[in-house]
Formats: C-alpha cells, sequence, structure tokens
C-alpha cells in the first residue's frame, strides 16, 4: 500500500483535471475491473453544480533578482487549489496578500482551496513568507480552468446476496499522505482481499473513489434509489494510514449496523476514541443525510482534523506507517469475514452443548484452572439467530476478530449455524 502512495504521490489531484484521472488510472492497474464515470461541467446534482474542469501544469513566484518561491514543480501544495490563470509583475504588499500560510505551524505549506469562487494564489510556510524580498515580483500560474469533465469510479463485486456493502474513498487532495492517498489504497487492498479469499462471496461489495463532497453528491445523484434498496452497511474511509488511534465517527442516529460493526472491530484495541456524528467532516455527511441515510459511517485512524499534521505539506509518510494501514486493513477485513461467515449464529442443540467431550472446555474443574472458557459460553449464550456477530461482540465485550475465531470453531464443531438474515 505504501509502494502504492509513494507511486501517485506527485499526481496533482483536485475535484477534477488530469492529477485526479492518472490517480483513477493507477487504481485501475491495482483493480482493472473498476469503472469510470463522468459529469460534465455545469451538470445539475442535487443542490450543487459540478465545477469547470481544472488543470495546473505549473507556478512560481519569481523575484527581480530572478530568485524563485513557492514553486509548484517541488510542491504540489504550494498552489491555491483552483487559481484561475496568472502571468502578471506586482509589488510584495500586493503579492502578500495572495499568500497562505499557516502560522501556527511555521514550517508547513497550508493545503487551500477556492473551488467555487475565482481567485489565485500561493500556499508557503509562514517562514518563507517572512523572507521575501522587498521588490517587484513576476507571478505565473499556468493553468486552465473551463467546461469539461469531473470522474469518478466505482467498482462492484456481485455475490450471491444483491444486499450491499458499501466503502467510499476520495480521490482528490494533492501530496498529502494521511489525508489522500491512505484512503484509497486501503480501498484497493480490501477490494484484493475479498477477491483472493471469498470466490463467491455471500454479500456484493461496492466501493466507489470521488473527489470529496461534490463527487459522493454526484453518485448519490445517479444511484440513490438503488443504494438505498441493496445497501445495508457502509463505511467512508478517511484519514486511514497513521498508527495513534482509532476513530469511529457514528451515522446520524448512531446506531445503524456500521455503526454496531465498527464498534464491534475495534473493541478492545488501544486509543479508540468514538465521535459523535455532530463532529462528522467527510463524505459521511452527505450518505447519513436525511433523505439519503445510508446505514454508513465513518472510519480513521486519527480523525481528520485531530492530527497536527493534517492539511499541511508534513502529512507525508512519517505519518503513514506500515502499521497503520495494516491495522485499518485488519479492522476491515474483519467486518467482511463477519459478514461472510453468515453474520447471525443460531446454536444447534436446546441449553448448553457439553463442551468437555469435544475438546471444548477442560474435563478437569477446579477454581482458577478453567482459563478463559467464558468467551465460548458467553459467544453460545446469545448465539439465538437474532444477535449478529457485533452484536455479539458489544454484549460479551470481545473484539470481533476474537468472536469469528469463536464461530469458526463452534462452526466447525457442528454446534452452531449462520444465516445472513436475522431470524
Amino acid at each position: 500500500m505504501i509502494a502504492w502512495m509513494k507511486d501517485m504521490w506527485h499526481y496533482p489531484r483536485s475535484l477534477t483535471g488530469y492529477g485526479t484521472r492518472k490517480t483513477l488510472e493507477y487504481l485501475k492497474n491495482i483493480n482493472p475491473d473498476l469503472n469510470f464515470h463522468s459529469f460534465k461541467s455545469g451538470s445539475k446534482v442535487f443542490d450543487w453544480s459540478v465545477p469547470d474542469e481544472w488543470n495546473i501544469y505549473d507556478a512560481y513566484i519569481e523575484h527581480e533578482s530572478g530568485q524563485r518561491f513557492a514553486e509548484f514543480s517541488k510542491n504540489n501544495l504550494h498552489v491555491l487549489g483552483y487559481s484561475i490563470p496568472c502571468n502578471m509583475e506586482i509589488s510584495l504588499p500586493e503579492l502578500l496578500l495572495h499568500i497562505y500560510t499557516q502560522p501556527d505551524q511555521p514550517d508547513a505549506i497550508p493545503y487551500v482551496t477556492s473551488y467555487y469562487s475565482d481567485n489565485w494564489g500561493f500556499c508557503m510556510s509562514e517562514k518563507d513568507k517572512k523572507r521575501l524580498p522587498n521588490g517587484r515580483y513576476h507571478i505565473v500560474i499556468d493553468a486552465k480552468k473551463g467546461l469539461g469533465t469531473m470522474e469518478l469510479a466505482d467498482l462492484v463485486i456481485r455475490g450471491k446476496s444483491d444486499r450491499e456493502i458499501f466503502f467510499s474513498t476520495y480521490v482528490c487532495h494533492p501530496s498529502m499522505a494521511n489525508n489522500e492517498l491512505s484512503g484509497p489504497v486501503l480501498s484497493s487492498a480490501l477490494i484484493q482481499y475479498i477477491k483472493e479469499k471469498y470466490s463467491l462471496p455471500q454479500y456484493t461489495y461496492r466501493f466507489v473513489f470521488v473527489p470529496e463532497t461534490i463527487g459522493s453528491i454526484a453518485y448519490l445523484s445517479e444511484n440513490l434509489k438503488k443504494l438505498k434498496e441493496k445497501v445495508v452497511c457502509g463505511f467512508n474511509l478517511s484519514c486511514v494510514g497513521d498508527d495513534r488511534a482509532y476513530s469511529h465517527i457514528r451515522s446520524r442516529m448512531g446506531d445503524n449496523l456500521a455503526d454496531k460493526a465498527l464498534h464491534a472491530a475495534l473493541t478492545g484495541l488501544n486509543n479508540v476514541i468514538t465521535y459523535s456524528f455532530l463532529d462528522r467532516g467527510s463524505d459521511e455527511r452527505q450518505y447519513c443525510s436525511p433523505g439519503v441515510d445510508l446505514p454508513l459511517c465513518g472510519f480513521s485512524r486519527t480523525k481528520y482534523g485531530k492530527y497536527p499534521e493534517y492539511h499541511t505539506s508534513e502529512d507525508n509518510f512519517d505519518v503513514v506507517t506500515a502499521d497503520g494501514l495494516n491495522g485499518s486493513l485488519n479492522v476491515m477485513k474483519s467486518i467482511v469475514d463477519a459478514f461472510e461467515i453468515g453474520l447471525f449464529p443460531s446454536i444447534n442443540v436446546i441449553c448448553e452443548p457439553q463442551l468437555g467431550k469435544r475438546g471444548l472446555r477442560p474435563n478437569i474443574s477446579q477454581k482458577g484452572c478453567l482459563g478463559d472458557v467464558n468467551t465460548r459460553s458467553d459467544f453460545i449464550a446469545y448465539s439465538d439467530g437474532k444477535n449478529s456477530l457485533f452484536d455479539i461482540s458489544k454484549k460479551i465485550g470481545k473484539n470481533l476478530k476474537l468472536v469469528i475465531l469463536e464461530a469458526k470453531i463452534l462452526k466447525k464443531h457442528n454446534l452452531i449455524s449462520f444465516n445472513t438474515q436475522q431470524n
């Protein structure tokens, strides 16, 4: 996953343009079943309109001495996102009106955009801004903004059932590791996992890769009826690559199947933080909005906006780690595994089964010598066909992976059966 991220690092992603297309094309090389969808500039999508296409090729500030600053070729973040083209001579006071910094992080270049109004500007570290010499400046922003298209993509893995598990992530942020590229590579790896482990899965899995906000709105505008009918659980994946925390951003009502699944998958892990829907900030805003209300919640490692490098040039490969990405992948894999094992276990015997004769409990009973047999007994106690594996995880306080392991052991001994729907 990190190798994929490094390959895509320099693509100048935005809501539209060749950088986003190159990103989607790269993701299609990983999973060739990825399908592209285009929306023309100006297309109405609910209360929004698809913006003009924007492409950026070069940009810099050149002092009259020939010294250059804020060079796009050195960092994509140096240009205000969606800047209009510029080629002019201005004074330092005029230039300073169009420079954006993050004063509380003087070494960092901030990520700043102006998607829906015509502006131009540059982003610099506060330290570099203070070093700008007096004199005249030549401003160059080699960009094109006009009618074009916005691209997004989806991939559907068909299962025995047309009920869908939905994953969404976004492809619009340039040169930041956690807040952009971690989500697409996590989804790509999860697609590979499902295909390799489940040749014919029980459920259908839908993955979407969209520009944030406008992309999810556009996708919903064409697929809302189908999604409302079929999606039973979903996750918005954002900032999933660091190894500091695990974050659950609840759905609008806070208790749908996705909320239960993610709570189960995070039980017992270190530094788990649960956020209210009032703390939302990514595309769960669209998927959980009134009139849509998909059974979806948000998943992050450290939540967007809660780590200091967020939306700056410091969001790099010191922030994203192999352990962080793999931790996120393991959380999502456990949720997929829970759905694929059948989700709703039912005990096959009346009263407690005799575990000892099956080697599932010590046959010598002495205080303090039974080990952790309660987990198995507790699992059985709630295996009534009405409680999902996610419900059981919460009731017995055990991580979903351990619950799935118990389920497999009991199924192997023919003590439980599984249904994909509640009894």
